[in-house]
């Protein structure tokens, strides 16, 4: 069910009105909860009618918002998926139970044995054990990004790549987990074509948008085929829920809905109701908690404990980096990395120190979240790969949420005691 493009409202306006309206039920202010696993036909011949209207697209029932099982897709899905379109401003978007779920349906969709995938990294520890521990198994090969805002590494590693077999799919996540490192979309998109234009076989660009969430970073206008979001991140964004949603054009969109109906990994109807009213409140929160880290992260950057900090916000002028956050970032994002001056039992001492803040993993709640890296969100990434990606024994992630800043800092400040 595509949004309405000619709709020209703000984002945040969208995450209010699209996908729903309350006429469709009985003038119901927010849309109900349809639980229910499968749909009633009026008829045989109705049924027949839906069916070819799912499988061929045709047919009188074409174009209506047919139902069959849930499984395929039910009201609540279509609402979120409606939103979550209109909110990157793309065609279409696909939702699903998690987002490793919506990352499989991308790897599996698109790359096929003898295939090579161009990744960013650092990356998710989930991201990066799905494309070098899963998808090898079918035969398909990885090549790293390492600085992704250098053209003429990028291109380098493109020919890495392709010496491995065709490059079906560049998957980049910026800013990237853990440490907010970021790659440069345009360029990445950019390379994409040049690299069509040569070979003939252009390679799909999926960003992973998780940490700035769509307010704040908006890879379809940049170019890429898809944004995968974490939904139960910043959108969710009271630590409730799990969900993954993917964006883009229809026609690359399509694939990934019949995959999804295939493995069974839609979204069911009370989370996706969850997320329709997350997304509500998405930008009001996501600037308590970016304006929340800017005072955190200052307090941390001057700590003589602290070696250094990777928030966004502190980039020096003139640096590529900096460059390319002013080109596409709206804002800092909440979630980064501190390193301490040491290692593991250093990390250790300062996370079992905090009283207000929480040791686990997952960002973008209400709550400020504290883990280490290398032994939670990181720990199957292997030390070689992390160290890389400038993940050491010292680093800590941090996502800042909307408690007090004063109450944040004197919780830091107390931790830091102990060190």
């Amino acid at each position: 069910m595509p949004h309405d493009a000619d709709a020209n409202f703000h984002p945040e306006t969208l995450a209010i009105m699209a996908g729903y309206d309350p006429a469709s039920a009985s003038g119901a202010a927010k849309p109900p909860v349809y639980l229910t696993s499968t749909f009633v036909y009026e008829s045989a011949s109705q049924a027949r009618d839906i069916h070819e209207a799912y499988f061929l697209g045709t047919g009188p029932m074409a174009g209506q918002p047919n139902y069959i099982y849930s499984r395929l897709s039910h009201p609540n899905l279509a609402m979120l998926e409606t939103r979550l379109a209109a909110i990157d401003g793309a065609e279409r978007a696909a939702v699903f139970a998690s987002g490793m779920a919506a990352h499989s349906a991308i790897a599996l969709a698109y790359v096929r044995p003898g295939d090579s995938v161009l990744m960013s990294r650092p990356i998710y520890g989930g991201t990066e054990g799905l494309y070098n521990g899963l998808m090898p198994q079918f035969g398909t090969h990885t090549v790293p990004i390492v600085d992704g805002c250098d053209g003429a590494h990028i291109r380098a590693q493109a020919e890495l790549a392709l010496g491995k077999g065709p490059l079906a799919l560049i998957v980049i996540e910026t800013p990237a987990n853990p440490t907010a490192a970021l790659t440069d979309i345009a360029l990445v998109v950019a390379i994409a074509d040049e690299i069509g234009v040569r070979t003939g076989k252009r390679p799909l660009v999926a960003c992973d948008n998780t940490f700035l969430a769509p307010f704040a970073q908006r890879p379809v206008e940049l170019g890429v085929d898809l944004t995968m979001t974490s939904l139960t991140k910043y959108c969710g964004g009271h630590s409730d829920l799990l969900s993954g949603g993917i964006s883009g054009r229809a026609d690359v969109i399509a694939p990934l809905l019949q995959l999804r109906t295939t493995l069974g990994s839609h979204c069911d109807p009370f989370t996706c109701w969850l997320v329709l009213r997350s997304l509500e409140s998405v930008a009001v929160r996501s600037q308590r908690a970016m304006s929340n880290a800017v005072a955190v992260a200052t307090f941390l950057r001057d700590h003589p404990k602290v070696a250094g900090i990777t928030f966004l916000g502190f980039l020096a002028d003139g640096t590529p980096q900096r460059a390319v956050y002013d080109r596409q970032c709206q804002g800092a994002g909440s979630t980064f990395s501190l390193h301490l001056h040491g290692g593991q039992a250093e990390a250790f001492a300062l996370l079992d120190s905090l009283r207000l803040v929480k040791q686990a993993v997952s960002l973008g709640g209400s709550e400020t979240l504290a883990c280490h890296s290398a032994t939670t969100t990181h720990y199957s990434v292997p030390a070689h790969v992390r160290a890389a990606g400038g993940i050491t024994d010292g680093t800590i992630r941090l996502s800042v949420g909307m408690e007090h800043p004063d109450d944040l800092i004197a919780d830091f400040a107390q931790a830091l005691e102990h060190v």
